[in-house]
């Protein structure tokens, strides 16, 4: 029996003969005319015996790995029954697609495919499903249900998707706090490639995405295979090559010593691994990006421009001081006013207060309401700052409820930014937190949540089960945290805050409306961080803000236009006191958001493209209508481009044929240092040139110092 399912320009073939478990036997560009005669020769599934190999030819390896089969690399499903048992072998015991039963061979579209199967005892049952989206993306999970009348220590359950041998390279991200997603490039090597997170939320430094790729492959052009687990919690990314020659990228949760143990009858299902083929790296990140707008309910172009009163206040929780911001604000346009920590309980400082929602009389003697009130007279909506997963241990739920610390001893773990991570998992700790959100939700018109997370869970266990680990039960009980809100509040829109940019994966993505990029807004560094955090997720779920000139986290001072224009590609906001900016800034802020304004719906809607063969210290970048009737693009230049020759602006993603006048767009003051070409003409009208020139030989581009964007658009003519 083969399934074959194509959509979006991708194919993949499914193999289930002889009542095995699934394999994929082949994951690419689409195959157009795929028949039961083609998709045989695909499959034929034995791999040759060879010197002191197994004693018979063994299948190709299945979505879930066995080890049984004489797979020797890692296997799908690792457990036991206190030590034995522990290599089950699995029949399939029914396939249906979308539903219904399938025998033989089966093409379809866009669907899902649903494997049920018994192991060779009778003591487990498994459920794989293999589905293909619209925009071409699979996504593979598996459960496993306890039928024995002992108690199954579930080790690890992960999935794999084999990629040929011409995927010779990988690349995946590291990072750190304020510098999050830097990729990292190598060769596809023996062995295995794993990246594990143990940190208790996806982590500054995941891997994010785990590519495999042809030799040389870029934004625009090579095969890319990608793998991405969408987990908010421990999780693992893997790439491995066994001697045989076999390739494998999957993922799957990690879990921790004696996490799951499944009663009779109990199941555990594991995360969604997301899985995308492409020619190029925009390929694969437009498949992400198609995904995300195509959600229930999806997150508009026309996003609100925000400010988020952080690093102009941090905790002076001054009425007169904010009220005078909200003028301020309100004054350039701005549309949505976020008012940042310190407003509850006896939050003065980072020490005290963290896990009491209930706002502090001694600052708000009226409560939130002539700040909420004078907000949206101005026009405004109003959000606000949490983070519901926390507690200081100096707070009055810390005292009143030690036990509901997360701890694996008696004492508590090491603290981080002073605080301490409430178990959700606790019925009446995650109550406590819901009730008190709710009860601010409800007297205030809040139509935005900042949430943040910001320490890792270090012997995040379950106190009142003796210690055992809990950050499996933690991520989702956040998770239901989030539904319920939602649920109760269907207009609140939610942003996922977590020391910045450390909980970003497609599982918190189901139920948040935005990220923040990272805590560090210095538009050096953000270029790149933005850049890389769209391979994954589309620019309007990035907050991206113009910060102060002189950056609070490195300290770099950078013109107002390097600032805006750097943030102007993801979702728009400020984060600065404006009561410093001078009278020409303000101005030029003014500007810049008119500009957002006027062109958001490109911006945040467009197809992303990123240009290759530059050197690091050029940038090039842009979004291109999904028409091709127009386009926005920048050049960064982030370090000297001397001595000559100047490099030249090329761009693709326009048709070819048509022909496009390319301008400068100039917003406020000219970029430092700029020289511009002769093409920009004395008027900046610019030039008419077809988008397979502008592609292929590209034009001139200005001089500018460092640290400095240029923008151009293209429009058809």
């Amino acid at each position: 029996m083969t399934v074959a399912l194509t959509a979006g320009g991708v194919t993949v073939l499914a193999d289930l003969s002889e009542r095995r478990l699934p394999a994929v036997t082949y994951w690419g560009p689409e195959l157009p005319g795929l028949d039961a005669e083609l998709a045989a020769a695909l499959t034929a599934t034995s791999y040759p015996v060879a010197g002191s190999d197994d004693a018979e030819p063994r299948p190709r390896v299945a979505l879930l790995p066995e080890h049984r089969t004489g797979w020797l690399g890692r296997t799908g499903l690792s457990g036991s029954f206190a030590g034995v048992d522990w290599s089950p072998a699995f029949t399939t015991t029914s396939v249906t697609l979308d539903g219904l039963p399938v025998g033989g061979f089966t093409a379809a579209g866009a669907g899902r495919l649903e494997v049920t199967a018994a192991d060779d005892a009778g003591r487990l049952e498994l459920r794989v499903v293999l589905e293909m989206l619209p925009p071409g993306l699979l996504r593979v999970r598996a459960a496993v249900r306890n039928l024995a009348p002992e108690t199954y220590g579930l080790d690890e359950l992960v999935l794999a998707l084999p990629v040929p041998s011409e995927a010779v390279e990988l690349l995946d991200f590291g990072g750190r706090h304020t510098l999050e997603r830097v990729p990292q490039r190598g060769p596809f090597g023996f062995g295995a490639h794993v990246r594990e997170n143990r940190k208790g939320r996806t982590g500054a430094d995941s891997a994010y995405l785990l590519h495999a790729g042809t030799a040389g492959f870029g934004f625009a052009g090579g095969d890319v295979w990608a793998v991405h687990t969408a987990w908010s919690g421990n999780h693992l990314h893997y790439a491995e090559q066994v001697f045989t020659g076999e390739r494998l990228l999957g993922g799957g949760e990690l879990l921790l010593p004696g996490e799951v143990r499944l009663a009779t009858g109990e199941a555990y299902e594991s995360p969604w691994v997301y899985a995308a083929y492409g020619s190029g790296l925009d390929e694969v990140a437009r498949r992400f990006h198609r995904h995300l707008r195509a959600r229930e309910r999806p997150v508009p172009a026309q996003r609100p421009v925000t400010l988020n009163v952080w690093e102009a206040v941090y905790f002076d929780q001054d009425p007169d001081r904010l009220l005078d911001l909200a003028e301020r604000a309100a004054a350039l346009g701005v549309e949505r006013y976020v008012l940042d920590d310190g407003w509850f309980s006896s939050r003065r400082d980072d020490r005290s207060g963290l896990g009491d929602w209930v706002v502090s009389p001694d600052v708000w003697p009226d409560g939130l309401h002539p700040l909420v009130d004078r907000v949206r007279a101005l026009g405004m909506q109003f959000g606000l700052w949490f983070e519901p997963e926390m507690v200081n241990p100096d707070s009055g739920v810390a005292r009143a409820h030690p036990d509901w610390i997360m701890a694996a001893r008696p004492e508590w773990p090491v603290e981080s930014r002073h605080q301490q991570v409430l178990n959700l998992a606790i019925p009446q700790a995650y109550e406590h937190v819901k009730s008190q959100m709710v009860a601010i939700l409800k007297e205030y018109a809040i139509g935005y949540v900042k949430w943040d997370h910001n320490r890792d869970l270090v012997e995040a266990g379950d106190r009142t089960r003796q210690g055992r680990p809990g950050v499996h039960a933690q991520t989702l009980a956040f998770y239901r945290l989030l539904d319920d809100l939602r649920d109760t509040f269907p207009e609140l829109e939610i942003e996922s805050c977590s020391s910045g940019g450390a909980r970003v994966d497609l599982a918190v993505l189901e139920r948040t409306d935005r990220i923040w990029v990272s805590d560090n807004i210095d538009p050096h560094d953000r270029q790149r961080m933005l850049r890389w955090t769209t391979q994954l997720v589309p620019p309007e779920y990035l907050g991206s803000h113009i910060a102060s000139g002189r950056s609070h986290v490195t300290g770099r001072r950078h013109d107002l236009g390097f600032r805006a224009a750097t943030a102007v590609f993801g979702h728009l906001g400020i984060e600065w006191d404006l009561a410093e900016a001078t009278a020409g800034e303000l101005a030029d802020l003014a500007g810049w958001i008119a500009f957002y304004k006027r062109e958001r719906a490109l911006l945040l809607a467009g197809d992303l493209v990123r240009m290759d063969g530059y050197d690091d210290r050029v940038l090039v970048h842009g979004v291109v209508a999904p028409d091709r009737s127009r386009a926005l693009l920048a050049m960064a230049v982030t370090d000297s481009i001397l001595p000559d020759p100047a490099v030249r602006l090329r761009f693709r993603g326009l048709d070819p044929g048509r022909r496009y006048r390319l301008r400068p767009v100039l917003v406020g003051g000219p970029p430092s240092g700029l020289l511009p070409p002769r093409w920009w003409g004395e008027d900046r009208s610019g030039q008419v040139l077809t988008g397979a020139a502008l592609e292929r030989a590209g034009v001139a581009c200005p001089r500018v110092h460092p640290d400095q964007v240029v923008l151009y658009r293209a429009d058809a003519v």
